[in-house]
């Protein structure tokens, strides 16, 4: 039986694409063919290249051109696409070419605090604004809009008034590291 060939997009340290990396090491039908990043110097390049995975670097210009992302996938033969971190727009090129077969990983409960400039801290610090007594996250396909995919799944956690940046954003990434893996394997799998 082939492997699904699933290829993860990233921008930052990669806590989340490593942790897929890790999970579906030797797994009977999946495997993490590639990391794509578009930040030369993210530290996702150096630990997925240090887990035996295949990693690329993409200038901003060249991640925006619909028809080079594509072919660069399709030259690698991905099946899948997760955004795990990555902090640039898809092109409706990529899009269209996997329809239903892109993942993102957003740190809220979508569809509040999504949308353009909504990720990271950002997302946290509006959540901690908006006075919300619950966060969580989306995992979602991918479409045309910012964070507006259809939804696969969604994790919540409760906050009190003693919760700070730092406290979400370890209950936020807890959330990921135990569900992302699990969803992304399900939903291909099915």
């Amino acid at each position: 039986m082939t492997k699904q060939r699933i290829g993860i997009f990233a921008s930052g340290t990669g806590s989340n694409a490593l942790n897929l990396i890790r999970s579906f090491k030797g797994h009977d039908s999946l495997e993490v063919g590639l990391v794509l990043s578009n930040v030369e110097t993210a530290l996702v390049l150096k630990g997925s290249y240090d887990l035996g995975t295949p990693i690329f670097y993409m200038s901003n210009a060249d991640v925006s051109n619909g028809g080079l992302l594509r072919t660069f996938c399709q030259e690698h033969q991905l099946d899948w696409i997760v955004l795990a971190g990555y902090l640039r727009k898809i092109p409706t090129e990529l899009i269209r070419a996997y329809p239903n077969k892109m993942i993102n990983l957003h740190p809220s409960l979508l569809p509040k605090f999504g949308g353009k400039g909504m990720y990271g801290a950002n997302v946290h610090k509006a959540v901690l604004e908006a006075g919300e007594t619950e966060t969580g996250i989306t995992i979602h396909f991918v479409n045309e809009e910012f964070d507006k995919g259809q939804k696969i799944a969604q994790f919540f956690c409760g906050l009190t008034e003693s919760d700070d940046l730092r406290s979400v954003q370890k209950k936020i990434s807890q959330l990921e590291q135990a569900f992302l893996p699990t969803v992304v394997e399900t939903t291909i799998l099915k």
